[in-house]
């Protein structure tokens, strides 16, 4: 993933054009997956982690592509990178402190480096000083603490001859001159999935990235032209992961109406229909699949050194409340040094918001929103006949709102301490609150209970 890659999805979204018509056509998800889909909805949170041999120049994931560093030269990374520090436990541990449901860890990045122990390239973490597999660790502790896996994989490739480099729109500074065979490079990303989904217990899903790097343009013309340049098999690789694990769900980061085989649709740093980053993730481009959002704690998914622009607990609450009042979950990134260490001024905020979800949690899990989507105090909540009013800024003395669809409220409570709200009422679905100004106030998110009857 990219910010300047922005003119890149605006014109992808532009141009109308669609994903390569090998999708898994015929797709029924099975039971499993229907199941999975309503718990994933139901989860709301997670941890995103970017981590892998790239940590170690601390400029990002994308560093081996920014500044064209040569495959042979890259490659010294292996040698180096030894994090020793590395401790399943405590990543697994702070991603449920925080009130996460599920962790999406990096397998392999753009730069094709495996976190794990595979068969089918010596590029790898068990090729490093360090030398053990840290997803085998990750996987038996998420399954001891009881959070789901899902497993990031990069669809392209900076490293590897047999990925068609030449066609991409990134990774050409990287010194490959020799073209390899597209098929062979198919074949070795089956294998790869096939080692995952079978080798590392139940995981929850696949989290695709990189089709955009394949995306037809004409560079006479300047404009976009018909489908990706190249076939990536997707109902072959989709197919195998519904084949070999029925419940995992799949979501691939396209920016584009998610096609047959897919389980769930993701929105990279935006919330469904906000189009604040012009990747084409306007309302028209919601299907009626579970919802993911993306974002990163500062503004860089891998470590960065430089990079201390941290959001503060106070934002990062207000993203997954929005969220959630979208139906959307929020897939927080924490980008650990190369040690494998996460920095303080992580911690500290997951800590913070994990404090908050320990109080006000039930207003995020397994709710739907009602609506309230443009409401300049914040958003709502509802599971069954409870709404939950999130108010994010000051309404003034009273809160009024608006075309509710619900008869009669029965009670209204301050979640945090249950104190009983009096004098409200509601008229011609018309709700007031008096004196909302004098109740306690969250320094994050106020949340209102109300018990209403339909």
């Amino acid at each position: 993933m990219k910010t300047r890659l922005i003119t890149l999805y605006l014109a992808v979204a532009l141009s109308g054009i669609s994903l390569t018509s090998k999708a898994q056509t015929g797709y029924t998800p099975t039971p499993e997956n229907l199941a999975a889909r309503q718990a994933f909805q139901s989860d709301r949170f997670g941890m995103f982690i970017h981590w892998g041999a790239s940590s170690v120049l601390g400029a990002g994931e994308w560093v081996m592509n920014d500044k064209n560093i040569k495959v042979q030269d890259y490659a010294r990374l292996q040698q180096i990178f030894n994090p020793e520090q590395f401790d399943a436990e405590k990543w697994v541990s702070t991603a449920k402190r925080a009130g996460m449901k599920y962790i999406t860890f990096i397998t392999r990045h753009h730069d094709g480096f495996s976190n794990w122990d595979t068969k089918y390239s010596d590029w790898k973490i068990t090729n490093t000083p360090y030398g053990k597999d840290v997803l085998k660790a990750l996987s038996a502790e998420c399954q001891r603490q009881g959070i789901k896996l899902y497993l990031y994989y990069s669809l392209l490739d900076w490293y590897r001859t047999d990925y068609q480099y030449w066609t991409g729109r990134t990774g050409q500074g990287t010194g490959r001159t020799n073209r390899g065979n597209w098929e062979d490079y198919i074949a070795f990303m089956k294998n790869q999935l096939t080692e995952l989904l079978t080798n590392y217990g139940p995981i929850a899903g696949v989290w695709f990235d990189g089709h955009w790097d394949q995306v037809a343009y004409n560079e006479t013309t300047k404009k976009w032209e018909g489908d990706s340049r190249v076939n990536w098999h997707y109902d072959e690789i989709y197919g195998l992961i519904h084949r070999l694990q029925p419940q995992a769900l799949i979501g691939n980061n396209h920016h584009l109406l998610p096609i047959d085989g897919e389980d769930f649709q993701m929105f990279e740093r935006d919330l469904p229909g906000q189009n604040t980053t012009g990747w084409g993730t306007d309302v028209k481009s919601i299907s009626s699949l579970p919802l993911e959002t993306c974002e990163t704690i500062n503004k860089s998914w891998g470590f960065n050194i430089t990079d201390d622009a941290y959001k503060s607990a106070a934002e990062i609450v207000h993203l997954l409340v929005k969220g959630a009042g979208l139906n959307a979950n929020l897939l927080l990134n924490i980008g650990p040094m190369p040690n494998g260490v996460v920095q303080p001024e992580f911690q500290s905020r997951l800590d913070s918001v994990g404090a908050w979800m320990a109080v006000n949690g039930e207003s995020i899990y397994g709710t739907q929103g009602v609506g309230l989507t443009k409401a300049s105090w914040g958003t709502a909540t509802r599971k069954g006949n409870t709404i939950y009013l999130h108010i994010l800024s000051s309404p003034g003395e009273s809160l009024v709102i608006n075309d509710l669809p619900f008869k009669k409220i029965k009670s209204i409570t301050v979640l945090k301490n249950g104190k009983q709200l009096t004098g409200f009422s509601l008229k011609n679905k018309t709700l007031t609150i008096p004196q909302v100004s004098q109740v306690e106030k969250d320094p994050f998110d106020t949340v209102l209970k109300l018990d209403i009857q339909p």
